[in-house]
Order: C-alpha cells, then sequence, then structure tokens
C-alpha cells in the first residue's frame, strides 16, 4: 500500500517573508493612498509596521519596485471572472459585477485613481504600468463588445475598441465622483451610462445602502 504524499505547507523563513512582503504592501497602500506616491515615504511605511527601513528595503529595494507592487495587488480583481461572466451574460453584466465587487474595495479604488492620475507625468515610475494597463483592459473590453455584437446582444455597432475606450472612461469617471461622494449610486450610474452607451436594456441593481436606525416609539 502506497503511502499518502501530501502537499507540504510553507514554513520556516519563505512563510514570515511572504507575511512580511504582505504586510509591507498592505501599509504602502495606506500611505500612498493619504500621500500620493511623491508624499509617501518608505520611512513613514516602516514607521507604521514598526520596522527599521534596511527591512523594508531588504523586501522591495526601491520605493518605485514596492509601488508597482501595491498596484498589481490593487488591481488583482480576476480578469477571468470578467471574461467568464461576458462570456456567458455579455459586457454589461460582466462589467456591473465588477462594479459591485469593487464597492468593497474604496481603499484600492482610491489608490488606482490617484496613481492614474499621478502617472500622467511621463517621468513618473508608474507611468509604463499605467499605459499597459489600459492597452490590456481596453483590448479586453473591445473583445468582449465584439462578441456581443455578433450574438445582437448589444445594437451600438461602431468600432469594438473606440466603444471599450468610452467605456472604460465612463467606469473611470463615475467611480471617481462616487469616491469623492459615496452617496453617489454608482451601480445605478453605471446601468445608465452603458445604456446609453451600448444600446442595450441593462436590468439597475443600486448600490446597497446602510439602512437607517428606525426611530424609538414616542
Amino acid at each position: 500500500m502506497t503511502e499518502e504524499i501530501r502537499p507540504v505547507a510553507r514554513r520556516g523563513p519563505y512563510a514570515k517573508s511572504a507575511r512580511r512582503r504582505a504586510e509591507i504592501i498592505s501599509s504602502a497602500t495606506s500611505v500612498f493612498s493619504a500621500c500620493g506616491y511623491r508624499g509617501g515615504s518608505l520611512r513613514e511605511i516602516a514607521k507604521q509596521l514598526d520596522l527599521s527601513l534596511t527591512s523594508v528595503v531588504h523586501h522591495f529595494p526601491s520605493k518605485s519596485a514596492l509601488l508597482v507592487a501595491v498596484l498589481e495587488n490593487a488591481d488583482s480583481a480576476s480578469i477571468d471572472s470578467f471574461e467568464s461572466d461576458s462570456r456567458g451574460e455579455g459586457v454589461a453584466y460582466a462589467v456591473l459585477q465588477y462594479v459591485r465587487r469593487n464597492l468593497e474595495r474604496q481603499e484600492m479604488l482610491r489608490l488606482l485613481a490617484l496613481m492614474a492620475a499621478e502617472s500622467s507625468a511621463p517621468d513618473h515610475p508608474a507611468h509604463q504600468w499605467f499605459r499597459d494597463r489600459y492597452e490590456r483592459v481596453i483590448a479586453t473590453a473591445a473583445m468582449v463588445i465584439r462578441r456581443d455584437q455578433e450574438k445582437g446582444r448589444i445594437s451600438n455597432s461602431r468600432d469594438p475598441q473606440e466603444i471599450a475606450g468610452s467605456l472604460i472612461a465612463l467606469w473611470d469617471g463615475l467611480q471617481l465622483q462616487w469616491l469623492i461622494d459615496p452617496r453617489r449610486d454608482l451601480v445605478a450610474g453605471m446601468t445608465a451610462a452603458m445604456e446609453d452607451l451600448l444600446g442595450t436594456e441593462v436590468p439597475a441593481t443600486r448600490c446597497p445602502r446602510p439602512e437607517r436606525p428606525s426611530s424609538p416609539p414616542g
């Protein structure tokens, strides 16, 4: 009878190192979200974690390397989920599912919005990262839109690449408005915008709002 071989859990310094990297990325996310890339410092990140600057640099040799790790983590909403949702239900449904998932990631969205604005300067360390990201996201959306056009899911017959660019611009703009004023209904706003852009009816689903406590009986 052969002995069952079980995967060995990661232990010792490897697990500790992975945890430390995750802690540094989390702290850097808070610092960069509050201060921006240029205003945030490795020293402040180290201070938040009660670490020496040397310890932070051991895991991330430069501030720009840490920024890329933070952005990759913030942008980790799975593209696989988007492609799966869009294949089954279409681009409008997939976008709304993506929006709903992001309602719980407000700090991450704020970080991406802030870094995107800062990185418009060509000398910013995240400039190329955001250029590549926009190209990738628009290409993925265009592919999905083209498929929806072929299946008759949307009536807008313009070039899918142009529609995709407009769709991402709508998302960025409505997201920024919501970050500034969370009272706005982001899902309802995105629903109305997509109906106009895509020429298709999208069932409106409103953002969940906290219930107001009922007044005590008088």
